[in-house]
């Protein structure tokens, strides 16, 4: 069995800047070094095929799974009857990945950031039990968790830094 990657999860209501913050996340934690991997929950059907493609033609003539792969990248896509578990699809990615940075997966048992923006909405969807910090534009009294700006991605960087750390020391 692979060894237990950290990880966490960026939850929000839409437009209220989730992927917009992972994207900065991501490049800073990846200017430090640290190897990130990155998995979006998509409620909706999704389609990474282009009609036409060699792939996706495999994909309409039956292919369960089709895999693409060149020296830069690997992609698979995978058709499934149900959808998979997060726990699942972590356990499917290369173990030399420090981090997996998720965004979505609200309901699920992974710590989360949570971004809330005053002008999407003003009432959290996570307990404080489940939150590793909150990321908004106002403060919140009531709850005893960090706290960060919209605008402060080193203080975001350094929570999950902190996070990691106690992470890999509690194996």
């Amino acid at each position: 069995m692979k060894n237990s990657k950290p990880v966490i999860s960026f939850v929000g209501k839409s437009g209220s800047g989730k992927t917009t913050l992972l994207e900065k996340v991501i490049k800073r934690l990846k200017q430090e070094g640290f190897r990130v991997a990155a998995i979006k929950h998509d409620a909706h059907r999704f389609d990474i095929d282009k009609p036409g493609k060699d792939s996706w033609r495999m994909t309409q003539a039956g292919a369960d799974v089709v895999a693409i792969s060149s020296s830069e990248k690997m992609a698979m896509v995978e058709i499934v009857s149900k959808e998979k578990s997060l726990d699942e699809i972590i356990a499917m990615l290369p173990d030399e990945v420090d981090i997996v940075l998720t965004e979505g997966y609200k309901s699920g048992d992974k710590p989360k950031i949570e971004i809330c923006r005053s002008e999407v909405y003003r009432e959290r969807l996570c307990s404080p039990e489940e939150l590793l910090a909150i990321v908004s534009d106002v403060v919140w009294d009531d709850l005893d968790v960090p706290q960060y700006q919209l605008d402060d991605i080193d203080g975001v960087v350094n929570e999950i830094k902190r996070y990691i750390a106690a992470h890999c020391s509690n194996q």
